[in-house]
């Protein structure tokens, strides 16, 4: 169906945008619609421009890395020489006097706790508002649920005693190591109460206290009954909850039925690589859903078992203090936004030269617009700060351009100047070699540094596409510019003043099913000095917690704040394979996971609009995945097919081997759309082969413009 749009002055908007603007986005605000689409349609015929600019210097620049890895790949390479070559035309900038960020009315949960971050699509209000909510998480639950104490995945209907006898073990040992009592042990306590104010914990009929008297915070009442007292650690705060009545309190004398922990402190609301929004009608779900978060009021039903639920935001937390006074504890994630990158365009508004408007552009507009609501009412951010997170930035210019584009959104809302505050996501090449550099550009609102290993690992081989046939992808990790990456992130924040102020974070753990091994790796992002990590769920959150008890990150940091950064002769080594003689085995077995993984994303943005969710990998492991984990498989092919370490018509075999595996793994799904009962017009299958044939052609090797094409084809043919 054809798009209709209304003129606004000299550009063209969706009309259902248009309305979702005036009636929605700025009712009861004091920013006049008219006001802000003339300060919108000036602000992009400064802005429009500039991008333009700067997707045109990307395009240059790989042009000439290509055309000097040509020019000397008979040579043997000389990383000197390199070196040289990338400061010569600009890729390496000079880097200029030490600073230190002066970013103000930072939010605590950004500032001064350590705690998990998720990363969740926010054009699926379930998930946003269970994100939200993520702030407080059962602990009893968490364990219960996952296969952290017991691989038993066979809940049944049923409690389980034995399995519940372990999750009560495990929180009193928590209890024992992180809030010990003085003299005895939490295992053997017989009562609690709170008496003046003051807890007290009674073991073989004597009175104790905590050995540590300073963890107590607080407690609750309610008709004259204890119901939780609250204590904190390392800035994250643990509830018991007291309820004699639970069945998880029925075996014990003191009445503990479960420690309710802060666990997810922050959360992402993606608009990028989580979901599929290719249009006006998508991006308006995505910013009403937003909205209804800065509002406070969104909120949905849904049917469970036959019984409708309704879920919307939790309230604060309150709590009577030691003195009597009252305390109350934030509810809910400090929420994020995560905009799209400089890349992509959108009909959503048609420019006075007929091109479609730049994206994040737009996002920058209208997300920030939607805070108004809680620039009010202090909801979300208690300091009056908008967080925004910026992906797919290339170098400081790139930086320098997001922080133009938040001056001129904050112009034209009246904002004072960095109220938005910047997130940098560290996932391109060019960014990370100059990372020091990027941080100076926005050294007034930057709050976050984060390292994305997929999308930078999609970008080194982009990047480094004619320098030859690159590792294998399992190999990538041991490599050791991905060691210099990661360890560059943290020494440059730290040296940038990042610890006490901002957040320094770590990647995704993408099995949400495999919590216990989630437990044996990710405390090794705390140990690196990252005061945030990303979750694939609100239990991956509440257990990942557990890290921030065991670890005081603001004390690693410390420690690694005089570490010698010298990372960036391992940051320019290219992951080339030297003299590669791979079994045929080898290299199909390798053409097959990454087929896999390729096919199995594909196919449900494309047929189904979904831009994340779990998806079993070629061993049937339920991964969560993005358009990052789709970047590095199709470049990885893309690269093998340039080096003829494969062909094309054995790809294509496999491939087509790949996709009758992902339509049995979907046979479950009602909505799913086989691809092998039609191959030739299978429009997901054709994607996906189009982003390996198509890869090197494609800028910075990114997916989304594949993507887009393909889904606004299937939705145009209303197949859905």
């Amino acid at each position: 169906m054809e798009k209709k749009y209304i003129k606004i002055n000299g550009i063209s908007v969706a009309s259902e945008l248009a309305d979702f603007v005036k009636n929605e986005l700025l009712e009861n605000t004091e920013i006049d619609v008219k006001h802000f689409w003339n300060g919108f349609e000036k602000s992009i015929k400064k802005l429009v421009p500039i991008n333009k600019e700067l997707l045109k210097k990307r395009q240059q620049i790989q042009k000439k890395i290509d055309d000097w890895h040509n020019k000397n790949k008979f040579e043997e390479f000389d990383s000197l020489k390199y070196k040289k070559f990338l400061n010569e035309i600009g890729y390496i900038v000079s880097q200029k006097e030490d600073f230190k960020i002066e970013t103000t009315n930072v939010d605590i949960e950004i500032s001064k706790i350590a705690g998990p971050q998720l990363v969740v699509p926010v054009m699926n209000a379930r998930y946003a508002l269970n994100a939200a909510n993520a702030r407080w998480g059962s602990l009893y639950d968490a364990l219960y649920g996952s296969d952290y104490l017991d691989s038993n995945k066979n809940l049944g209907s049923h409690y389980n005693p034995f399995r519940g006898g372990k999750v009560i073990k495990y929180c009193r040992e928590f209890l024992d190591k992180f809030f010990p009592l003085a003299t005895n042990s939490w295992k053997k306590l017989e009562l609690i109460d709170v008496i003046n104010n003051k807890p007290e914990f009674i073991v073989n009929g004597k009175k104790i206290n905590l050995k540590n008297p300073d963890q107590y915070v607080g407690y609750r009442r309610s008709e004259n009954k204890l119901k939780g007292i609250l204590f904190k650690n390392n800035n994250l705060h643990v509830e018991l909850v007291i309820n004699p009545y639970a069945f998880t309190a029925q075996q014990d004398p003191s009445g503990i039925s479960d420690l309710v922990i802060e666990s997810a402190i922050t959360t992402i609301m993606d608009h990028e690589d989580s979901v599929s929004a290719v249009n006006s009608e998508d991006k308006i779900l995505g910013y009403r859903n937003w909205l209804g978060l800065m509002k406070g009021n969104l909120k949905i039903t849904f049917d469970k078992s036959g019984k409708v639920f309704e879920r919307r935001l939790n309230t604060d937390r309150k709590y009577i203090g030691p003195q009597g006074e009252k305390i109350v504890l934030h509810g809910r994630s400090l929420l994020l936004n995560r905009n799209v990158g400089h890349l992509m365009t959108n009909s959503s508004i048609i420019l006075a030269d007929n091109s479609e408007i730049p994206e994040g552009i737009m996002d920058a507009f209208f997300t920030s617009a939607a805070c108004l609501h809680d620039l009010k009412k202090r909801g979300n951010s208690r300091t009056g700060s908008i967080y925004i997170v910026k992906p797919k930035m290339h170098g400081p210019e790139e930086v320098a351009f997001t922080n133009e584009i938040f001056n001129e959104v904050e112009n034209v809302l009246k904002l004072k100047s960095n109220t938005i505050k910047v997130g940098i996501m560290d996932e391109e090449r060019r960014t990370s070699i100059n990372l020091k550099e990027c941080i100076r550009q926005v050294k007034k609102r930057v709050v976050f540094i984060n390292t994305g290993f997929l999308d930078r690992t999609g970008d080194e081989m982009h990047t480094s596409m004619c320098a030859g046939p690159m590792i294998k992808k399992g190999d990538m990790k041991s490599s050791k510019w991905i060691a210099a990456y990661e360890n560059n992130n943290v020494d440059v924040g730290l040296q940038c003043g990042f610890s006490g102020l901002a957040q320094i974070g770590k990647g995704m753990w993408p099995a949400p099913d495999k919590m216990a091994d989630m437990m044996k790796q990710k405390i090794d992002h705390l140990k690196a000095g990252a005061n945030c990590a990303w979750t694939p769920s609100p239990t991956a959150a509440t257990l990942h917690s557990l890290h921030y008890h065991d670890v005081d990150v603001f004390k690693i940091q410390d420690k690694l704040k005089n570490r010698n950064n010298n990372n960036l002769e391992n940051l320019l080594k290219i992951p080339i394979a030297d003299r590669p003689n791979w079994s045929m085995d080898e290299i199909i077995k390798e053409l097959e996971n990454n087929s896999q993984g390729i096919l199995g994303y594909v196919v449900r943005w494309i047929d189904q609009g979904i831009g994340c969710s779990k998806v079993p990998d070629i061993n049937n492991v339920g991964l969560m995945e993005d358009r990052a984990t789709l970047r590095i498989s199709s470049q990885h092919i893309a690269n093998w097919l340039k080096y003829n370490i494969c062909t094309k018509i054995q790809v294509i075999d496999i491939m087509k081997k790949m996709a009758r595996i992902v339509d049995d793994q979907n046979k479950n799904d009602k909505n799913y759309i086989r691809m092998s009962d039609d191959f030739e017009n299978s429009i997901a299958f054709k994607t996906a082969c189009d982003l390996v044939f198509k890869g090197t052609e494609q800028p910075s090797g990114y997916t989304e413009p594949l993507l887009h094409l393909n889904r606004l084809h299937k939705k145009s043919l209303n197949i859905n």
